[in-house]
């Protein structure tokens, strides 16, 4: 079997031999995504597709970034969005849980991002966090228009994932899943993700599972913990690892579009 990771923040500084950290995932996690969440990621982001094959990148600005860019800098993103191993616009959206950014100001530089998404139709890479309805109500300003829609690190309960699945997105499931803590509600969701719009993703370094045994002592999250995090997945949809494993993997290429080389195809090269 095979996995997709579908978000993975390798330019993080926690990772500081990021290459290592992909050939550790193989061979059982051989395509990444690599999350975007300022302008400079983006540019660093693109640079590591290009010398490490397995990898698409998404390009935009997060919400908590929002305050920290001028709206003539949001241009570099449709200049970027021409590369070919650029999949998506974000990690975009509003988080007002933290609020590192005002408010308004997140508001504004997600539509931004939407409208841009909408006209290229690149898939939207979304982030929400205690800001659903002014979310929604973003996009619903394009019915009928948007792009495919892929909610990163999706934790909520039942309620909002109807309301997002009423958009026909994609939901991204990481190891909150595995959180006796906090992860009941998004639990008791995961068995109404559609089948095919279902994705697996670890957010890696970041939300490293709980039910790992031995728990590393890093405790640093890694994409070759994604099959840990399907085998929770799997357990609560009532299917096999192996059925999990063909329907996300499908479901990331139909989204995300053609992934370059594997890996460990490159190495064997």
């Amino acid at each position: 079997m095979n996995w997709v990771d579908c978000g993975l923040n390798l330019l993080s500084s926690q990772f500081t031999a990021p290459e290592q950290v992909l050939r550790d995932a193989m061979p059982a996690v051989n395509r990444f995504v690599l999350i975007s969440s300022n302008l400079n990621e983006s540019a660093q982001g693109i640079e590591a597709c290009e010398r490490w094959p397995g990898c698409i990148v998404t390009v935009g600005v997060h919400p908590h970034q929002a305050d920290h860019v001028q709206d003539q800098e949001l241009t570099r993103i449709r200049e970027w969005a021409q590369h070919p191993h650029v999949r998506a616009i974000g990690e975009c959206g509003l988080d007002y849980n933290r609020n590192f950014s005002a408010p308004a100001r997140q508001r504004q530089v997600f539509a931004q991002q939407v409208a841009l998404a909408v006209e290229l139709q690149l898939p939207l890479y979304l982030h929400e966090r205690d800001a659903l309805q002014d979310q929604l109500a973003i996009l619903n300003e394009h019915a009928g228009h948007l792009p495919p829609l892929f909610v990163h690190c999706f934790t909520q309960g039942i309620d909002a994932l109807e309301a997002y699945q009423a958009f026909d997105a994609y939901i991204g499931v990481t190891g909150w899943v595995c959180d006796e803590r906090r992860g009941a509600e998004l639990q008791s969701a995961v068995p109404f993700i559609h089948a095919d719009r279902l994705l697996l993703e670890t957010d890696a370094p970041y939300l490293l599972p709980r039910t790992l045994k031995p728990k590393p002592k890093s405790r640093v999250n890694r994409p070759q913990y994604l099959p840990h995090i399907a085998e929770q997945v799997a357990a609560l949809r009532q299917t096999s690892v192996a059925a999990l494993a063909a329907s996300t993997t499908a479901n990331a290429s139909r989204l995300f579009g053609h992934w370059p080389a594997a890996v460990e195809q490159e190495a064997q090269a």
